[in-house]
């Protein structure tokens, strides 16, 4: 499989997508045709005109998977992109569209698949550790399963300084960990996951992450680092 996860679209001072320009052309190599999933925003035309402009440097076409049968759509494409927005919304969309199932196939037999926000979301087994409000109900909330591991993009860290009385992040993530052992990556903004095969690197800015494991605590991960080991699960 080859893989690029995004932890976010869009980088202070920079335009959509343009922190990740190198990333992006390497993923697309040889790519014609790029079948865009719009469905966490509810404006898919605006939203594919967005990607659509965004990715013209790289010489591609981009197809709204909205605009006819989405399974046709991704399934004639050279590549797939499922852009951010809530994470709730979109897996709901997955499920009723049928690409839940086509994706998937489809990744793992070679298609090159970029995710951002929730489209890195939707990529790992399950959407429980994303920082959505369930503003809809899908079916499940079982996934794309792309990585035997959780993310949760966006990463925010605890501000000592803070008055807010509610949850953090860092406690959200160990909450989740009390009732599942799946280990998650925390990705700070400008960072990235680079899947190909059975490597996996942890690429971009320098802010890195955080990994969380049951049992054996919080490990902070710089750029780059060799993160192939989580693959095996």
């Amino acid at each position: 499989m080859r893989l690029l996860l995004l932890s976010n679209s869009t980088a202070p001072g920079r335009g959509y997508l343009e922190h990740a320009t190198e990333a992006l052309g390497e993923l697309f190599t040889g790519a014609h045709e790029v079948a865009f999933v719009p469905f966490a925003l509810a404006d898919h035309d605006g939203y594919t005109a967005t990607v659509a402009s965004a990715l013209a440097r790289f010489g591609v076409r981009v197809v709204g998977a909205h605009t006819g049968p989405a399974t046709r759509i991704v399934e004639q494409a050279d590549a797939v992109f499922i852009g951010g927005g809530n994470t709730f919304r979109l897996v709901d969309a997955l499920y009723r569209t049928g690409l839940i199932e086509t994706v998937p196939a489809l990744v793992r037999a070679g298609m090159p698949y970029l995710g951002s926000s929730a489209g890195t979301n939707v990529a790992t087994p399950s959407l429980r550790t994303t920082n959505d409000m369930p503003i809809v109900e899908p079916p499940s909330f079982a996934t794309l399963d792309l990585v035997p591991f959780q993310i949760n993009p966006h990463y925010l860290d605890p501000d000592p300084t803070s008055t807010h009385q509610g949850e953090t992040r860092d406690e959200r993530l160990r909450q989740y960990l009390e009732d599942n052992d799946t280990p998650v990556l925390a990705m700070r903004e400008g960072t990235w996951l680079r899947r190909d095969r059975h490597t996996l690197s942890f690429e971009g800015s320098l802010a890195g992450g955080r990994l969380y494991r049951r049992g054996s605590g919080v490990v902070e991960i710089g750029t780059p680092s060799d993160l192939s080991g989580l693959l095996a699960g």
